[in-house]
């Protein structure tokens, strides 16, 4: 899985293009494989509750996952 990190989440990762290897096949699967890649970025994009954070905007193949499918259970 393949990411484009903006703004302070590229800086957290070190690039603004970072790949994934992800075990299963929905959107969360592949955000739990970034975070572990990745553990910087956790405290930019979740919540206290561990939440997506409000600001931040996730684009699943150029669509909201969670205004148009199943948020993190999407395929």
């Amino acid at each position: 899985m393949e990411w484009r990190l903006f703004a302070t989440l590229a800086e957290a990762a070190g690039d603004t293009e970072v790949a994934v290897d992800a075990d299963g096949d929905t959107v969360g699967d592949a955000f739990d494989a970034l975070l572990a890649a990745y553990p910087a970025l956790e405290a930019e994009v979740l919540d206290a509750e561990g939440d997506l954070a409000s600001h931040v905007r996730l684009l699943h193949e150029g669509r909201d996952p969670f205004a148009e499918a199943e948020g993190f259970d999407s395929t």
